[in-house]
């Protein structure tokens, strides 16, 4: 079974990605840039799980 990543896939995953980044910016409030940058690696590893989830549940 192969995941076949799509542009819509792509832009899904910047979606959720600012999304995700924006809300865990809310809730955290982070003060250094490490903090920044471990909330949108996190953001970014959520969304590309979440879309590969879902196409694997599609396939």
């Amino acid at each position: 079974m192969g995941i076949q990543i799509s542009n819509a896939d792509i832009v899904m995953i910047i979606a959720l990605a600012l999304l995700g980044s924006l809300l865990l910016a809310i809730r955290f409030k982070p003060v250094t840039w490490k903090g920044i940058l471990v909330e949108a690696l996190a953001a970014n590893i959520a969304a590309i799980a979440a879309v590969v989830a879902v196409e694997m549940m599609l396939a």
